[in-house]
């Protein structure tokens, strides 16, 4: 098993696109942050097989709180395949994304939790603290690649 960075073309594999030409305006958002250097993409690899996904964005535009490009970022689309779970997978997935962004110079990770059981593990990793509860998804597009509103979760935030 290994962690390790994975590029724009593994992304659109493992979301089911042949190619970079037909995006949903969400997976053009992702490709596009990836492309720019804006979004950092950690994967679990096991022999070839991407098993995890976890989505570092450094700056979000169209919310602050979520990541500033200098201090803050916002950590999204964090899974695991469910027969991979409950192994510490996902645990050193996360470690591994929090150590690069300790060594690119930033302080906070922010996260959005929406489920009960995901905050309790969310707040065990260390996001103890709530920004605020939050109503769009600064990294699901619209057509006009503008974020889509939500039912609602709450942001939190770990220091790294």
């Amino acid at each position: 098993m290994q962690i390790r960075n994975a590029n724009r073309d593994e992304m659109l594999k493992l979301w089911g696109y042949q190619r970079g030409d037909k995006l949903s305006p969400t997976a053009r958002f992702f490709y596009d942050s990836i492309s720019s250097g804006n979004a950092v993409f950690w994967t679990l690899d096991n022999d070839g097989e991407l098993i995890g996904e976890l989505y570092v964005f450094l700056d979000i535009e169209f919310d602050r709180d979520f990541a500033d490009g200098h201090e803050t970022a916002y950590l999204c689309a964090f899974r695991v395949k469910k027969e991979y779970r409950r192994h510490g997978l996902g645990s050193r997935l996360m470690e591994a994304a929090f150590a690069d962004l300790r060594k690119k110079g930033f302080f906070h990770a922010t996260i959005g939790v929406s489920e009960e059981h995901n905050e309790r593990m969310y707040r065990h990793m260390g996001f103890t603290r709530q920004i605020k509860d939050c109503y769009f998804d600064p990294c699901a597009m619209d057509e006009n690649m503008q974020p889509t509103s939500d039912e609602g979760y709450k942001l939190l935030i770990k220091d790294l």
